[in-house]
C-alpha cells in the first residue's frame, strides 16, 4: 500500500503499525519523536496497535527545548 511519509510517497506492507514504520524508516531517537497521521497527533501508547491505511499522511516531529 502507498502512504506519504514526511511528504514522500512510500510503498509499505498492508496494515503496518506506527512502531513498525518508525523502525523501517530508521527514525533517530524514536523515544523523542511525535507522530501525526493525517494531521492528527497519535498517542505513543497507540504506536504498536494503530495500523496505517492506504493514502495516510504521516509526519515525524521532534520538539526541541532550549533557548533562554
Amino acid at each position: 500500500m502507498r502512504i506519504q511519509v514526511s511528504g514522500e510517497t512510500k510503498e509499505v506492507k498492508d496494515g503496518i503499525t506506527i512502531s513498525e514504520l518508525i523502525q523501517e524508516e530508521k527514525v533517530e531517537t524514536p523515544e523523542y519523536v511525535s507522530v501525526s497521521v493525517n494531521e492528527e497527533f497519535i498517542q505513543k501508547s497507540d504506536f504498536d496497535t494503530l495500523s496505517l491505511k492506504e493514502g495516510d499522511r504521516v509526519e515525524f516531529l521532534y520538539f526541541m527545548g532550549g533557548g533562554r
